[in-house]
């Protein structure tokens, strides 16, 4: 199986601000079950608005968030 080409290190965020998926769901009002998808690359797309409110709570950037990583 090929891996994505597009990952997303939503898990080293987490750590790195000290705060669980659960307090994140909390704050961006989306469910654990949708950010756990997201964070085991299991999502095939995320909205802009989704993109925007993490970013907003992690204190991040976009590409901050996603990696691109070429086969």
């Amino acid at each position: 199986m090929v891996e994505p080409a597009i990952s997303v290190r939503l898990d080293e965020l987490l750590k790195q601000r000290g705060m669980t998926l659960t307090e994140l769901s909390h704050r961006v009002q989306i469910s654990v079950v949708n950010l756990s998808i997201l964070k085991n690359g299991h999502a095939k797309a995320i909205r802009f608005s989704t993109l925007m409110r993490l970013c907003d709570v992690l204190d991040c950037q976009p590409g901050d968030l996603l990696r691109y990583e070429r086969s």
